[in-house]
């Protein structure tokens, strides 16, 4: 009896664990029913397999699914849709796994075969380009690969514009433009006089100039004039501020007089004023005269002529032309999925969109080259972890899902993610990694190269912690690598030992560049343990309040911390007038003065009794600057007659060189401690000034012996780790 029973329970056992397996081959023949010997062609074909064996009672609820998918190229020409359907178990999830991590491909394109690129001999289309190009530029006729019409460009747009996009080997190509592409960096047309703002003119006689309208500007440049304005030429700008980027056609060019109109408005008018350069800058594209370098490709979208100018030889390329205009994968209310060691490539829309969802993973994953974002994750107990995010149009990864007024957390984790050349099409507020919400994760993950911000998050009770951050808000301004804004309610958020470094933007003169910004009053974060090295304004608090400062290490910034009392000066603090300045709305909203809340975040309960337009509450502590060349803290008049109210303890002023010239003053503000070496004998710091802190140098051990409170950052722990899906880091 007692083996019998042991048998009973085996056989229990082995039930419970039973695990379907489906395979997928790009290369199956038709009619296959999933087994090893006779796969699916598609993973639409796995998916609708798994419901009807589900719906006939062959496969139980218990039983846990792992649809093998061989390495091939899986085309799509519609998403692929996962719902509630499809879901698994916490004990029995459904596993979506490429048999060779990263050689299974779901791509939204049409793949060009190199010899359809033929020499261009059409003498019209040879005419208008560059003479020493001609024998270089290549076209490939589209017309039997897209039997439907290409979409024209809108007037204005943000992001992408009208599909398709080329890719070759992996890389977006360039749509034909002026000025080109050097080989460090983007180029620029600029401007400084608009000839009409494009904002409204009460006192015109005109209606059409009392409401917002297309601009114009003096371009003193003949460029111009060489292109065909009426095939569509779009310009790129930066039209007044550095944080608001827009493409616009041009309706008109007048040589003479020298002015560019727009065809289209711009919402901020044009070099209406801004907080940063007085010249505006732009680059043209959709210009088949301009296709003049390599990587460049011009469409001729009414007869289905493509021309590229290649940047190696064609023969062995990889060529893709993106056409799938909605998201590679859909989820929407599926639960326990998992995506494992999949590439999803080429789209001219957004990779994977996941919403109502629960304990969906996504690991070792490739998302890369498209016209839109990433990943967008809403759910609860989500997790991508170990993903290549690159070459987006948009942000990388964003994460939503728990509820803000009950403070319940999704707890959504993004862990390990290598994103980086996002931003391309969207220049601004399209992040590596956006979050919102209430309690989401973000760790361990290295972003970088992009125009604008690595994290854009609001919300409450987040965690950002060991991220590695450098090269973004490479070509804007008032902009942070982290930022948030415009918010009492935003609150609980941690940032905690992240290394930012080396970001673009910014000048002595005029820092606009951030490490960490909190905007326009924004409330209730804690900055702790943070590296930043060269981070232009390392740490910014624009009026807010209740953003303890502690342990935080600065190094090589031209300002370490910026805190000001703009609430007590600008007319549209908490003005009802202005609904995204009505601070204490947002606060209602949320029911502020009853727990939760009274009793999570009980400053805020008392806010408005409290002077509430004083940037109070902000504690500094155990801080060290070190080399600043401009400031080490920059307070405005306001803010220095409330120091007295501040906490501020136990930090280090650095001059290790002890020079006068270029390099800030001593601090003179209780809390701070002022050390200088001189030019014969300078402060031995303990890392290498030229790269920066590293593990392996002295420097923590010179931080504890100056600031014995000063808490030990784990450095060697910060940015992506090695695990079973990904086998190399990026040099830091």
């Amino acid at each position: 009896m007692k083996c019998l029973s042991l048998c009973l329970v085996l056989i229990m056992v082995s039930c419970a664990n039973a695990e379907l397996e489906v395979y997928v081959s790009a290369d199956a023949a038709a009619g296959g029913d999933g087994s090893r010997h006779k796969p699916y062609q598609t993973l639409t074909q796995a998916r609708d397999g798994i419901r009807t064996l589900r719906k006939a009672g062959k496969l139980p609820s218990g039983e846990a699914v792992t649809v093998a998918v061989e390495p091939g190229v899986y085309p799509l020409d519609s998403s692929f849709e996962l719902s509630a359907a499809d879901s698994g178990t916490a004990e029995a999830p459904v596993v979506y796994r490429a048999r060779e991590s990263g050689n299974a491909r779901l791509q939204g394109g049409i793949a060009l075969e190199p010899a359809s690129f033929k020499p261009v001999t059409e003498a019209a289309v040879l005419s208008r380009l560059d003479a020493v190009v001609r024998d270089k530029v290549r076209v490939c006729d589209l017309s039997a690969k897209v039997p439907a019409e290409f979409p024209d460009f809108k007037a204005s747009f943000r992001g992408a514009p009208s599909a398709p996009w080329l890719y070759v080997n992996h890389q977006p190509m360039t749509l034909a433009r002026w000025p080109n592409i050097s080989a460090t960096d983007a180029e620029w047309a600029t401007f400084s006089k608009a000839v009409d703002s494009g904002l409204p003119k009460p006192d015109a006689t005109d209606p059409a100039l009392l409401k917002l309208h297309p601009g114009s500007f003096l371009f003193d440049d003949p460029r111009p004039a060489r292109w065909n304005l009426s095939e569509g030429v779009w310009l790129l700008g930066y039209w007044t501020h550095d944080w608001s980027d827009e493409v616009i056609r041009i309706a008109a060019y007048d040589k003479e007089k020298k002015v560019i109109t727009l065809a289209a408005p711009h919402s901020y008018g044009i070099n209406a004023g801004t907080w940063g350069a007085a010249n505006r800058r732009f680059f043209a594209m959709n210009a088949l005269e301009e296709l003049d370098a390599p990587g460049e490709w011009y469409l001729d979208r009414s007869r289905k002529l493509l021309y590229l100018y290649p940047n190696s030889d064609l023969a062995t390329a990889e060529i893709v032309l993106a056409t799938l205009t909605e998201p590679l994968i859909r989820v929407n209310g599926a639960k326990h999925v998992k995506l494992i060691g999949l590439n999803f490539e080429y789209g001219h829309a957004d990779g994977i969109i996941a919403q109502n969802t629960e304990r969906l993973e996504i690991t070792g994953c490739v998302v890369a080259n498209l016209a839109g974002s990433g990943m967008s994750i809403n759910g609860s107990d989500c997790a991508v972890r170990s993903c290549d995010v690159f070459n987006i149009g948009r942000g990388g990864i964003s994460l939503n899902g728990g509820d803000r007024k009950s403070l319940t957390p999704a707890n959504n984790l993004a862990e390990n993610n290598h994103i980086h050349h996002f931003g391309i099409f969207q220049r601004t507020y399209a992040p590596g990694i956006g979050v919102n919400g209430c309690g989401q994760i973000v760790r361990n993950n290295c972003i970088h190269d992009a125009p604008h911000n690595a994290v854009l998050y609001g919300g409450n009770e987040h965690l950002f912690e060991r991220n590695e951050v450098y090269r973004v808000v490479m070509e804007t301004g008032d902009a942070g690598a982290f930022y948030t804004g415009r918010d009492w309610t935003s609150r609980g958020n941690v940032l905690r030992n992240n290394y930012i470094h080396d970001l673009g933007g910014g000048n002595a003169s005029h820092v606009n560049t951030m490490g960490i910004y909190l905007d326009d009053c924004d409330c209730g974060d804690t900055l702790v343990g943070n590296v930043f090295y060269r981070a232009g304004r390392a740490i910014m608090i624009g009026g807010g309040r209740d953003n303890p400062v502690l342990n935080n290490l600065v190094i090589d910034c031209p300002i370490g911390l910026h805190i000001d009392a703009r609430g007590m000066t600008w007319k549209q603090w908490n003005n009802p007038a202005d609904k995204s300045w009505h601070l204490e709305a947002k606060a209602q909203q949320v029911d502020y003065k009853q727990p939760p809340w009274s009793t999570k975040y009980p400053r805020l309960a008392a806010i408005m009794n409290e002077e509430p337009r004083e940037p109070l509450g902000n504690t500094i502590r155990r801080n060290v600057f070190v080399d600043c060349t401009n400031q080490v803290c920059s307070f405005d008049g306001n803010v220095k007659k409330l120091l007295n109210k501040f906490e501020i303890a136990d930090n280090l002023a650095v001059n290790s060189t002890g020079a006068t010239d270029g390099m800030a003053k001593p601090v003179d503000i209780a809390g701070f401690a002022n050390l200088a070496g001189t030019e014969d004998k300078s402060i031995d710091l303990g890392f290498d000034n030229a790269t920066g802190p590293n593990p392996s140098s002295r420097w923590q051990a010179w931080l504890n012996k100056e600031i014995p409170s000063f808490e030990t950052i784990p450095f060697d722990q910060i940015g992506l780790y090695q695990d079973e899906y990904r086998h190399t880091l990026p040099a830091r």
